[in-house]
């Protein structure tokens, strides 16, 4: 049966660079409507286990991957899974702003015109309009439509890599690492628009910031030389966490 509460539910999910083994054994619950905050040293296996969610480690040679990843209960690396649709549904967002060299108005509009999800211009000005809202951008470009999106500053560039994303309707959205390239008053600025994108999204956000993800998450798991060492509430995990591990890595004595 199903668990309408859950987004993913991943089950002994072991990954492998070649011989080398970046995960092991990975169990978890991603719930629905909730922002889960993945946080460790660098090298433990965060993002390599965020890109396992839409499949992004399939474009790099020599890796393979046992376990299972379900999302709505249908095993994502099931032989029948459609790639760019899976890609639809969980959208990603990277550590460093990647807009392309276009304007503004199509770094939004690419996506849902080549994936055929509008019928006419006026359906696409709409949904690029609605997009740039959910991203609290629209009031800053909606005069500057047709300006190259490299035009904006580092922080806007990130939320218009948000508003892309949410542009093709998706129901996840992964963060690799959103704010390393931003200043602070960007970064406040993404947090206060990951708390509002959870209203209709699931949103997973990697990131080293121990205090972002205090401030962010519903849910945070530790990992640690490639295994989740620990998985709960935020607040529990950062004021009374079950593993020692963990305690000495959130008060600074090891990572």
């Amino acid at each position: 049966m199903i668990n309408k509460d859950l987004k993913f539910i991943i089950e002994d999910l072991c990954f492998y660079y070649g011989e080398n083994k970046a995960l092991s054994g990975i169990n978890i619950n991603i719930f629905k409507n909730q922002v889960t905050a993945l946080i460790g040293p660098s090298g433990c296996g965060k993002s390599t286990f965020l890109r396992c969610l839409n499949r992004m480690n399939d474009t790099i040679p020599n890796t393979s991957l046992s376990g299972k990843i379900l999302l709505d209960g249908k095993n994502i690396y099931d032989p029948d899974i459609n790639l760019p649709n899976l890609r639809q549904r969980v959208g990603m967002v990277f550590q460093k702003p990647n807009p392309f060299t276009k304007s503004i108005f199509e770094n939004v509009a690419y996506g849902p015109r080549r994936l055929g999800l509008v019928s006419n211009r006026n359906k696409l000005k709409e949904l690029v309009e609605f997009s740039l809202k959910s991203v609290g951008l629209w009031k800053e470009v909606k005069d500057i439509l047709n300006e190259n999106a490299l035009s904006l500053s580092l922080g806007q560039q990130q939320r218009l890599c948000v508003a892309r994303v949410v542009a093709v309707q998706p129901e996840v959205i992964l963060m690799d690492e959103p704010a390393s390239a931003l200043d602070p008053m960007a970064t406040a600025t993404l947090e206060e628009l990951i708390d509002d994108l959870k209203k209709r999204f699931t949103v997973i956000i990697v990131t080293h910031n121990m205090e972002q993800a205090a401030r962010v998450s519903d849910f945070t798991g530790l990992f640690w030389l490639g295994e989740l060492i620990e998985f709960s509430n935020t607040e529990k995990l950062f004021t009374r966490p079950e593993k020692e591990t963990t305690e000495s890595y959130i008060t600074g004595r090891v990572g």
